[in-house]
């Protein structure tokens, strides 16, 4: 069985009389240690995905599962330690506490969950041991993304989902937090998956899922990704 598996997925919203199908029979699986692309334009749905993955929403029918967890069949106290503990999240705005520095702000997640990694040493293997005491308004919005990503894995989470990660930065820097997460992967052997509409990331996956009016169009394995650091958009 794949570490992750998500088999006839649908998720439907009810707005007035009207039945808006977000996702749409969704089925794909997900193997330990995998980057992960999911790609598709705006209200294709892998937004949604994300959501049901990172247990903040729930799937009207089919299954999604999780190292041997059946997440689709949680209730809420089961969701909230599963996000607590299982999942690390790292959205396009960073979401830090103002009146918090970097150090302060990495602490945080790793106080709530079950096996964390020490906020310094992570804070450091993002680039930002000399940042530590700074306020997030002391930092660029590189920094503060590659504080967020921090917050994220202090947590030693099973899986990093990443909403759009660089959609508030420039090229340049959006470059650097993409290959950061990639390090992530490679590196500490992270299960890791970002949702974007940018068809450029595609090249950086193991793993390219195509996502279309709720449905997964097609999936994909690179052979030979790329460095991050390569790509161009």
């Amino acid at each position: 069985m794949a570490f992750i598996e998500f088999r006839d997925v649908c998720k439907t919203y009810r707005m007035g009389d009207v039945e808006v199908r977000a996702v749409d029979g969704m089925s794909f699986s997900i193997e330990r240690g995998e980057l992960v692309v999911i790609v598709g334009p705006s209200g294709a749905g892998k937004t949604t995905v994300l959501n049901m993955l990172g247990g903040m929403d729930s799937c009207s029918s089919g299954t999604i599962e999780l190292d041997g967890q059946l997440v689709s069949g949680m209730g809420e106290r089961e969701l909230t330690q599963y996000r607590r503990h299982d999942i690390g999240f790292v959205f396009q705005f960073y979401n830090l506490v103002q009146n918090l520095t970097a150090l302060e702000n990495v602490e945080l997640a790793s106080q709530i969950c079950r096996d964390p990694l020490p906020a310094a040493r992570v804070l450091e293997q993002v680039g930002l041991a000399g940042r530590a005491d700074n306020f997030p308004s002391q930092l660029s919005g590189g920094e503060q993304q590659r504080v967020a990503i921090a917050r994220a894995l202090a947590k030693n989470p099973k899986l990093l989902l990443c909403d759009e990660p660089t959609g508030a930065l420039d090229f340049r820097t959006g470059k650097q937090v993409l290959k950061l997460l990639q390090d992530s992967c490679r590196v500490d052997g992270r299960t890791v998956a970002i949702v974007t509409h940018n068809l450029a990331f595609t090249g950086i996956a193991d793993r390219v899922i195509r996502v279309r009016e709720g449905r997964a169009q097609s999936i994909e394995t690179n052979e030979c990704p790329v460095d991050a650091l390569t790509v161009e958009w």
